[in-house]
C-alpha cells in the first residue's frame, strides 16, 4: 500500500525522461521525410461522384500523378522512395488522391467504392509514409479480404507521419494539423454513399487524429487499437455520436507507455492522458488478441476478425465495456 501514492510520480518521471531523449537526441532526420523532389499534384477537386466511371477517371489522374512522382525519385537517386512509387503507380491500383510532395500523401482504395455498403477507412501511426507504404496496403488487403465482397477499405495517408521516436510522436500537434482532412474524407465518402456503413479504423498515433476529427464526424463506428491515449480523457470528451470501441493486443508494447498528460516548459504537452482500454474512458473494449503494436490486421488473429466485425456492424467476439 505504501507504494502506491508514488505510482503517479513514477509514471511522470518516466514519461519526463522519454520526452528529455526525444528532444535531446538529433532526430531532426527522421522526424521529417528527406526531401525527395515531386512535381505538384493535379487539381482534383472533392469527391463528389462515385460513380464507376468518375472514380476510374480519378484513379488514371492519381496514377499519372504517381509515375510523375516515381520519376522524380530516380532522378533524386533515391531508388527505395522510386521503387515504392512503382508499386503504387501498378494497374489495378485505385488512389483516390496522390501528393508526392513533403514526404506524401494518398487515399487508396481496396474494393470498390462504387457500390461498397461498408465502408472503412484505415488511419495509420507513426513511421508511416511512402517509402513504408506496403506496409499499409497490406493490412488494407487483409481488411477487405477479412471484410469480402460489397465492402471497400480506404488507406489514408494524409498527413506527416511523425517517426515513431521523435518529440512529434509524443504531442498532439501532427494530428491537429491532420484531423481537418480525415474529417473532409468522411464527409465527401458519406455525401457520395450516404446509406454506407462508415467506420474509422485507427491505430496508434493514428488514434489521437481519429479523437481530434470525431466531434460531428460522419462516422458511424470509431475504432482506436494500439492506441497510447488521444488526448481526451474520455469517449465523453469526444462529443461524436459514433460508436467507441477501444481494443489492445497482448504483446503489444503500448501498454508500457504512461498513460498521463505533461505540460513541458518551452515545449509542449507530451502523453495522450486516460488509456482507451481503461473502463474510465468509456469505451467498449474489444477482444484483439495476443499480437504485437503491428499485428492487429495479420490474416487468421483474433484482432482482424473482430476489426471486421465492427466494420460490418456485428458485434465483435469476447466483446465487453
Amino acid at each position: 500500500m505504501a507504494d502506491r501514492p508514488r505510482r503517479p510520480r513514477l509514471r511522470r518521471t518516466l514519461l519526463a525522461a522519454l520526452v528529455t531523449f526525444a528532444v535531446a537526441v538529433p532526430v531532426s532526420g527522421a522526424a521529417r521525410p528527406d526531401a525527395v523532389p515531386a512535381p505538384a499534384p493535379t487539381a482534383l477537386g472533392p469527391l463528389r461522384d462515385a460513380s464507376p466511371a468518375a472514380l476510374e477517371e480519378r484513379y488514371a489522374v492519381s496514377r499519372s500523378d504517381i509515375r510523375a512522382a516515381g520519376r522524380a525519385a530516380d532522378a533524386h537517386g533515391d531508388r527505395t522512395r522510386a521503387h515504392s512509387l512503382r508499386a503504387m503507380a501498378a494497374p489495378g491500383r485505385q488512389f483516390l488522391s496522390f501528393d508526392g510532395r513533403d514526404g506524401g500523401r494518398s487515399v487508396e482504395v481496396v474494393g470498390e467504392l462504387s457500390s461498397a455498403g461498408r465502408i472503412a477507412v484505415l488511419v495509420p501511426g507513426a513511421g508511416v509514409g511512402l517509402d513504408a507504404y506496403g506496409r499499409l496496403r497490406r493490412d488494407a488487403t487483409a481488411l477487405r479480404e477479412e471484410l469480402g465482397g460489397g465492402t471497400a477499405v480506404l488507406a489514408w495517408l494524409g498527413y506527416r507521419s511523425p517517426a515513431t521516436v521523435s518529440p512529434a510522436a509524443l504531442t498532439t500537434g501532427r494530428a491537429d494539423e491532420a484531423a481537418p482532412g480525415l474529417r473532409t474524407l468522411v464527409d465527401e465518402v458519406r455525401a457520395v454513399r450516404p446509406a454506407a456503413r462508415i467506420s474509422l479504423l485507427c491505430h496508434s498515433y493514428g488514434s489521437v487524429i481519429c479523437a481530434r476529427s470525431a466531434s460531428g464526424t460522419a462516422a458511424d463506428a470509431l475504432v482506436l487499437y494500439g492506441s497510447p491515449g488521444v488526448g481526451a480523457e474520455s469517449v465523453a470528451a469526444l462529443r461524436t455520436g459514433a460508436r467507441v470501441w477501444a481494443g489492445r493486443g497482448g504483446d503489444d508494447w503500448i501498454a508500457r507507455v504512461p498513460h498521463v498528460r505533461v505540460r513541458v516548459p518551452f515545449v509542449a504537452t507530451v502523453g495522450f492522458g486516460t488509456d482507451p482500454v481503461a473502463a474510465r474512458f468509456g469505451a467498449e473494449v474489444f477482444d484483439a488478441g495476443d499480437g504485437g503494436h503491428s499485428d492487429y490486421l495479420l490474416p487468421g488473429s483474433r484482432s482482424l476478425t473482430n476489426l471486421a466485425r465492427i466494420v460490418a456492424g456485428a458485434e465483435p467476439l469476447g466483446a465487453s465495456r
